[in-house]
């Protein structure tokens, strides 16, 4: 009987790394982007980055489909869409393809907000970054721009002036939401009271002492 009930969750447990495959997927799809867009190839590119994001949408599925949820993906999914994401601006601003403040704004923003966590971390004061309304907005923003530059640069669409507006838009958008991080984490920072460190076996003796004490002289 207890053969057969490993043997049945054997499939199950193969599944169950079927998203944290797509996600390790895209990470390895970042480098031959980057490879694509520096050698000109840019229909492969945007269809390769087409096919990421058909792999983010899956692996979020089956995740919730299936409650198929792990610390790895947790950790992996930001990771591989900030690669992706990141790497393509970068290599289009070096290519001209989009302004370099653009650029420097996407870029430096990812980095304050690490920054902020791994010195809250260092000071003892940890921080939970959940994503804003703004931060979504912003990161949908980024993924259209990336998106329809890589399609008028492979397909010849004639999207200029939509892309020269939506330029504007995700730059507007990314300083705003590393503006709204900042003052999330200067609030954390100033709020924040650690817990108690535990007493001593002596001390807890002492303030057991003490409590019984008065105790008494209450009944008393």
């Amino acid at each position: 009987m207890e053969r057969r009930r490993k043997a049945l969750a054997a499939p199950g447990e193969a599944l169950v790394n079927i998203p944290n495959s797509l996600t390790l997927g895209r990470i390895v799809l970042v480098p031959l982007v980057v490879w694509l867009i520096i050698t000109h190839e840019m229909r492969a590119a945007f269809l390769l980055f087409l096919l990421a994001g058909l792999s983010d949408a899956a692996d979020g599925f089956l995740a919730k489909r299936y409650n198929w949820h792990s610390e790895l993906g947790a950790y992996l999914d930001p990771i591989a869409d900030k690669a992706l994401l990141v790497s393509i601006y970068v290599t289009l601003g070096f290519a001209g393809h989009l302004p370099v403040w653009l650029v420097i704004a996407v870029v430096s923003r990812d980095i304050l907000i690490v920054g902020a966590v791994v010195l809250s971390w260092m000071l003892s004061r940890p921080l939970s970054m959940q994503p804003l309304l703004i931060s979504k907005v912003n990161t949908f923003s980024q993924i259209v721009l990336a998106g329809l530059v890589l399609a008028e640069l492979g397909l010849g669409l004639g999207l200029h002036d939509l892309i020269n507006v939506l330029v504007w838009v995700t730059g507007t958008l990314t300083i705003v939401s590393a503006a709204a991080y900042f003052w999330a984490w200067l609030g954390h920072m100033a709020s924040y009271e650690p817990a108690p460190a535990p007493l001593a076996p002596r001390q807890r003796k002492a303030a057991g002492l003490d409590q019984q004490q008065r105790s008494r002289v209450r009944a008393s």
